[in-house]
């Protein structure tokens, strides 16, 4: 087993359970919502200054000290015990320990990062197990992964919107997999994460509930490495003694004989099946199913995917994270189709956060309810009384505080009349049979629509034209996404960590819009007189440029320019949200949000005064709080108090 470095312990990394209490409660405005996944997270340790960005992040360093701290603090005590002996040829930065007369043991235990920029032809067969990371290690594998998934999802987007336009050089059929062109493109940049080393356990930065629309995403982010495969596993070829360790599962019901119960799954290994999926021969125990046997034989946990399937994406199916679980028993059996196959026992170890895809079916479940079947803690099934296309719920089942029930609820910004001044002519299109790329409006875009058919942001600028009530063109108009409303379930909760937040109850797609962030519009002067009578106002133009983010294909493409088309001055105004208000003023603030603030104009031409309109800069699960980067925390002290 010399290709396998060992450890002593494969216990010793553990989610925290969702329910701890150790959060601390948000400020003014609400301060970044803790993820409930976060390991070793006190309220001490939530006062330790952030690290910078990953881009900022001297990530050499950064390898070079975990591993030491690895090196110096475990390995000694296994030292003292007697039980492993750290040779002086072994690479420092490996931070693993070499086994010494422990040949039962599998896995080492190191603490790597990603190492962006590199190209990978083929992935290490090196096992390692990630322990021991404090809360800001965490934040920063949490912030790559957030990057890396982004630039996943924005890229897509972009060649989306160029195959709609039949000009993609770089995709000539229509029916190509756009998902597996973008998985190309990133490994040809060696942008896919964890290729160095083989992780056994969790994916640091990948949380218990993440959702993922695209198999092929599961392996960028190095979560499972099989594009079609279910089982995910170092082959026997790459390991000296010549058995395979398996590391990770997909459940996706691909095998009639497959029982899943949730916390125990009998799984039924791979092999055998026709093109249509059905059991034609009997299994081997080889590859994939020897790996999930030999995993159970060395006790090594293995991450477990569930694919569900979910109405409303591209394909109809969606990937859950749902932690990790051991193989406790294996068997040979004859299947339902009359073949021998193998069977898996997998049990979820303890302690770890409410599964994703148990998620999944409670917010869709709440679809079908009648309103009296509900669970209690339900104060109002529309905060907006039918303002919007869909209800905004009010769930509180800490106290009796009613409090988001006062205000009156507005729908989209009122903005002073002398905004409207400009007057109508040349601010709409004349398109009557519906808009192409000959339109003004997409012309005032850089000559580009800004959303695929789907509604999905191609990328962020900082300012979007959209058509509007000066245009010919229907309602159905592609360039009429943010001005429609809600088209997600949101909910307004209250927690007693973190007090008031938002939340939605339907899985997000990565760049649809959200909702507009709403208020009363006052000028720098009439701002001033309420700041002084005490009234909080919030500012856009505090909001960071975020957008900028979203569609930034750098990386990708050497001759990316960011757009700078249009040219708008700063926002010099205020929004007064005291009284009336919508579900965006609930959302918490994060230095890594999952919602991002891209201006809109489509019902008047100034330019100095857009909407504020919410888009997800990510995937984004039910029930998972809403974020928000509001700038500089220590600016809006006393400014923005309506999130509590």
């Amino acid at each position: 087993m010399d290709s396998i470095v060992p450890c002593f312990d494969l216990n010793l990394y553990t989610e925290p359970n969702s329910s701890s209490t150790d959060i601390p409660k948000k400020i003014t405005p609400k301060m970044e919502p803790i993820d409930e996944h976060t390991p070793f997270l006190t309220p001490t340790d939530h006062k330790i200054p952030s690290v910078p960005p990953p881009s900022e992040l001297d990530v050499s360093s950064e390898f070079n000290r975990i591993s030491e701290l690895f090196r110096t603090t475990f390995a000694q005590r296994l030292q003292k015990n007697g039980e492993v002996a750290m040779l002086p040829d072994v690479d420092p930065n490996l931070g693993a320990i070499v086994p010494y007369n422990n040949p039962e043991a599998q896995v080492a235990n190191a603490v790597i990062l990603p190492r962006v920029g590199r190209k990978h032809d083929q992935r290490s067969s090196e096992l390692v197990r990630v322990t021991d990371l404090r809360p800001e290690d965490y934040r920063c594998f949490r912030g790559r992964i957030r990057r890396t998934r982004l630039l996943f999802d924005s890229l897509r987007a972009f060649l989306v919107a160029q195959i709609e336009k039949g000009r993609n050089s770089l995709t000539p059929q229509r029916r190509l997999r756009v998902d597996l062109k973008v998985a190309q493109l990133m490994k040809k940049q060696g942008l896919w994460l964890y290729r160095e080393k083989r992780i056994v356990g969790g994916i640091p930065g990948v949380s218990i509930g993440d959702v993922f629309f695209f198999r092929m995403e599961l392996c960028v982010v190095g979560l499972h490495g099989q594009a079609q495969a279910g089982i995910d596993y170092v082959p026997a070829s790459q390991s000296s003694n010549g058995e395979p360790v398996a590391t990770s599962i997909v459940v996706s019901g691909g095998y009639e004989d497959d029982e899943d119960a949730g916390d125990v799954i009998i799984y039924t290994g791979h092999g055998g099946q026709d093109k249509h999926s059905r059991q034609v021969v009997h299994q081997k125990l080889e590859c994939g199913n020897l790996a999930l046997e030999r995993s159970m034989h060395y006790g090594i946990e293995v991450r477990v995917v569930r694919g569900l399937k979910y109405e409303g994406t591209t394909h109809g199916k969606v990937y859950v994270y749902d932690g990790l679980y051991r193989v406790t028993d294996t068997w040979f059996d004859v299947g339902k189709s009359g073949f021998g196959v193998y069977k898996f026992k997998l049990v979820r170890l303890e302690n770890q956060g409410r599964m994703g895809s148990v998620v999944l079916k409670f917010a869709e479940s709440l679809r079908t309810l009648q309103l009296d079947a509900l669970p209690k803690g339900y104060v109002s099934l529309d905060l907006s009384s039918k303002k919007e296309n869909v209800p905004v719920f009010l769930f509180n089942e800490i106290d009796e505080d009613h409090e988001p029930l006062y205000y009156e609820y507005l729908t989209s910004t009122r903005f002073p009349l002398h905004v409207y001044d400009h007057g109508a002519k040349g601010i709409g299109c004349d398109c009557v049979g519906g808009c192409s790329d000959i339109c003004s409006c997409a012309n005032k875009n850089g000559g580009e629509f800004a959303y695929d058919l789907n509604g999905i942001l191609v990328r962020g600028k900082s300012l979007i034209f959209e058509c509007g009530p000066h245009c010919q063109c229907p309602p159905t108009c592609r360039n009429r996404v943010s001005q429609k409303g809600l088209r997600h379930r949101l909910e307004v909760f209250r927690s007693r960590e973190t007090g008031w937040g938002a939340r939605s109850l339907d899985l997000i797609q990565a760049g649809s819009f959200i909702c507009e962030f709403t208020g009363i519009v006052l000028t720098h002067e009439q701002a001033q007189i309420f700041t002084m009578n005490g009234d909080s106002l919030v500012y856009p133009s505090r909001f960071p440029d975020r957008w900028a983010e979203w569609g930034d294909l750098s990386l990708i493409f050497s001759d990316y320019v960011r757009p700078v088309y249009p040219s708008i001055p700063p926002l010099d105004f205020a929004m007064d949200v005291s009284r009336m208000r919508n579900v965006a003023c609930y959302m918490s603030h994060s230095s890594c949000p999952n919602v991002m603030v891209q201006l809109v104009l489509f019902d008047h031409k100034n330019i100095s005064f857009p909407h504020l309109m919410l888009f997800a800069m990510e995937n984004i699960p039910p029930m998972r709080e809403l974020s928000l980067d509001y700038g500089m925390a220590d600016e809006w002290t006393g400014k923005l108090s309506i999130c509590n």
